[in-house]
């Protein structure tokens, strides 16, 4: 069997058509879905990119191998300590090397290695090919190499190919040639004056006036197509195309890929899979074009498997990633490691049918310092935010969402279902006393974070923030901030 994984960076699920967009995104994409499995409720453990592929390459939590955010000790996986061998855990159980003990010939395309420095990642892959532009290549600069690859080797029998790209990820840069495919689009009815003024008038690094970052970034120099304020509705407009044309063009590449199979011949022998590191925030809890928070928008990845002799259909069940990593394994003829928190629902999928976690738990160590729950009752899907450490966004220590209908995130109903958020807690509580169980070592990576100064990308920018701040006349968000974090100042 072949396998062709394409990986696109901060892909949001309702953001393409096969998951009811109303803009046409993805049409090559949409097409593999109407011939495959979509699952609608797949989470990645871990946000955003080192943690998520960390975990699902893996198969384990971020608590578990440590790897939690993007710098500072839990940017790198636990030391193992005396009773390491010869390969550490993921040479020993991770998802390539277990392909590669199938007898699967296994090849990456991708610049994420070198770029978040996860040296840890490339377990398992026979082959490494790196575009080498740290995730600024656009994708006329990846298909070609796997095209190439696949000329070569697509014939061969029993290989994986990761094809990693980024064109959604910001900064908003395809070529002018391409052009705008939604000029005349209209946005979804999210986008509203009234949230875009509300967004305006609030604070938060990658909020409309601090759109790249905190306020003092200046992208769109080198990005024109890339704002460095969301100003009005036109903004808006400017900052959603960018996102929605980045993917229209991945989905060209994608089209590329596929075209590749049928010229080899190859199509109806080869597991196609379509997956994303994380989602992207773009307006929800404020975060316009990243992906800080362990919220549904961050979390929540499509999922899209072309699998040979396997019906079309949706599973709506709830599934981590590294369920599939799992799934894939055991379908393959492969047996799952007691390492991994990754569970196999082989079964069920050759047969049509749906499984379902009764929960799922997220975490956010990045950008901000959280752990969510998504779990459904009465018919009603949820998701709790627990937070450590705001980011400096505005967001509420616990907060509840009741996903049906408030789908972006607009008000936590905390306060008014409390029966619902003390079952949510619960899980919670559940799940890190499994954690804790069943580790090898006794500190959270996210206390680790919080006692090495707070998640990353916020470590020594309170203080001129809040002079920012002071400076466009948000004097009262600065006092907040600086109330909730006078250690820092």
């Amino acid at each position: 069997m072949r396998v062709l994984y394409i990986d696109i960076d901060s892909l949001r699920p309702d953001h393409l058509g096969c998951y009811g967009y109303h803009r046409d995104t993805s049409p090559n994409i949409d097409k593999i879905a109407g011939d495959s499995v979509r699952f609608d409720n797949v989470y990645v453990t871990d946000a955003p990119c080192l943690p998520s592929r960390t975990a699902l390459f893996s198969g384990r939590f971020g608590f578990r191998t440590g790897v939690v955010g993007h710098g500072g000790t839990s940017a790198q996986p636990i030391v193992e300590g005396p009773e390491r061998g010869f390969r550490d855990e993921f040479g020993r159980t991770g998802w390539m090397v277990l392909l590669r003990q199938l007898g699967y010939k296994t090849a990456t395309i991708s610049s994420f290695g070198e770029r978040h420095a996860a040296w840890h990642w490339f377990a398992g892959w026979n082959e490494i090919y790196n575009p080498g532009k740290r995730g600024l290549e656009s994708a006329d600069e990846v298909a070609p190499i796997a095209l190439d690859w696949l000329d070569k080797h697509g014939g061969d029998d029993n290989w994986f190919l990761h094809v990693n790209v980024w064109d959604p990820h910001t900064p908003y840069r395809t070529p002018d040639s391409f052009g705008n495919p939604f000029e005349d689009v209209p946005l979804s009815d999210f986008y509203t004056e009234e949230i875009w003024q509300k967004s305006w008038d609030g604070y938060g690094p990658h909020s409309p006036q601090e759109a790249n970052g905190y306020g003092y970034e200046n992208i769109q120099a080198r990005y024109p197509k890339h704002p460095d304020m969301i100003e009005s509705m036109d903004g808006v407009r400017q900052w959603i195309d960018g996102y929605d044309i980045g993917i229209r063009y991945a989905d060209m590449y994608v089209g590329h890929l596929i075209q590749k199979l049928r010229d080899l011949n190859i199509y109806d022998d080869t597991i196609i899979m379509i997956s994303a590191d994380h989602g992207e925030n773009q307006g929800e809890l404020n975060v316009w074009g990243d992906h800080q928070t362990a919220c549904p928008i961050t979390c929540h990845v499509p999922l899209i498997v072309r699998y040979p002799d396997v019906e079309a259909r949706v599973d709506d069940g709830l599934h981590y990633h590294f369920d599939w990593a799992a799934t894939l394994v055991e379908l393959l003829g492969g047996d799952i490691p007691d390492a991994w928190d990754g569970q196999s629902f082989a079964d069920a999928f050759r047969q049509g049918e749906t499984t379902s976690r009764d929960y799922l738990v997220t975490s956010q160590g990045a950008w901000s310092c959280q752990r969510g729950v998504r779990f459904n009752r009465n018919d009603t899907a949820y998701h709790l935010l627990y937070t450590y450490h705001d980011g400096y966004k505005m967001i509420e220590p616990i907060m509840l969402f009741d996903l049906d209908a408030d789908p972006h995130l607009q008000h936590n109903i905390g306060n008014d279902a409390s029966t619902i958020l003390s079952q949510a807690l619960a899980m919670l509580s559940e799940w890190q006393a499994n954690m804790i169980k069943n580790s090898q070592h006794d500190v959270d990576p996210l206390m680790t974070v919080l006692r090495e100064g707070g998640p990353f990308h916020t470590r020594g920018e309170l203080r001129n923030y809040l002079e920012h701040l002071r400076e466009t006349g948000r004097e009262h968000h600065a006092e907040r901030l600086a109330r909730l974090h006078p250690e820092e100042i």
